[in-house]
């Protein structure tokens, strides 16, 4: 027989967007003889389906020996897939990427694409016959440019590049659309918790993208997702994590530099988006998202043409 055991608390929960919820006595289903307050303020709000959770408090908590009721999100939920029975002809396609032209800022202090004529069609007409004439440019950028993936090769030594990553982390993707309230800078864990990631591509929509190309898009002070938020994505098995933001971590001198996120995320082999545009275009869920990049061996970042189905 499975040991199983619930825990009974009071909670009192407050919303980014104002306002907040008090529960007394509550009982949770667990999925073990432990639980974290962090963790069991989580499982309270994935189990309500709270979103914009700014902040919960847990008191007065005893953890009871007791059959599971089928609470929600005691454990992790498998992959929901987005269909479309009805064929393509009742779809859309929606754009996510930012254009790259030559001179463009992405990164303030990084070097800028310079895109160039290699072969001009008035050249090569000395190639082909009368009337055929063809160009071929040349592009001299660092990877890091407009909308880019990165890979686990990026932050570790070890891990796959550009070519290993396999295509059923990149392409063809449930997508799930986490929408962040204006004026909130972290995206954490309780932000998180009332959806159901795993198998998909978890697309963080802040609204920073309209800042892109202004000296505003790189104030530090830009949203990210946090450390306990990307751990949080790894354990519930996300595939994709995508944000429309200058980087997924804090970019503060406060964060020193250390990059949580894109170290849990990319250690697990979850390929990370950003620079993302258009979010606001997507349901929250019900589409398919790809962000492919070349298959380069030896690079660990590059930029993408990100792009989402839509079902009708």
């Amino acid at each position: 027989m499975i040991d199983e055991f619930r825990a009974q608390f009071d909670a009192e929960v407050s919303f980014a967007n104002g306002g907040g919820l008090r529960v007394d006595g509550f009982r949770l289903d667990i999925p073990g003889r432990e639980i974290s307050d962090e963790d069991l303020g989580a499982l309270f709000v994935r189990h309500l389906g709270l979103l914009m959770v700014a902040e919960v408090r847990i008191d007065h908590k005893t953890i009871i020996e007791e059959p599971h009721k089928g609470g929600r999100g005691t454990r992790p939920a498998g992959a929901v897939e987005a269909g479309n029975p009805a064929g393509a002809a009742q779809r859309r396609l929606v754009e996510l990427s930012h254009v790259i032209t030559d001179g463009m800022i992405t990164l303030p202090g990084w070097p800028a694409p310079r895109i160039t004529d290699w072969l001009t069609r008035e050249a090569s007409r000395a190639n082909y016959a009368p009337g055929v004439d063809f160009h071929v440019g040349r592009i001299n950028m660092i990877a890091n440019t407009g909308t880019y993936l990165d890979t686990p090769a990026h932050r570790w030594v070890d891990g796959p590049d550009l070519a290993d990553v396999p295509l059923d982390r990149l392409a063809d993707l449930p997508g799930l659309v986490v929408r962040v309230p204006a004026g909130t800078r972290a995206v954490d864990q309780l932000m998180l918790a009332p959806y159901d990631v795993a198998g998909r591509a978890v697309l963080l929509h802040t609204g920073w993208d309209a800042h892109f190309g202004t000296d505003r898009y790189a104030d530090p002070d830009a949203p990210y997702l946090t450390g306990d938020g990307a751990d949080w994505l790894v354990a519930a098995a996300a595939t994709l994590v995508g944000i429309d933001s200058i980087n997924i971590d804090d970019m503060t001198p406060a964060a020193a530099g250390q990059r949580p996120a894109h170290s849990a995320l990319l250690a697990a082999g979850i390929p990370i988006v950003e620079h993302l545009t258009g979010l606001g275009d997507l349901p929250p869920e019900g589409f398919r998202f790809t962000a492919a990049p070349p298959r380069v061996a030896g690079m660990g970042t590059f930029p993408v043409r990100a792009f989402a189905i839509v079902d009708a």
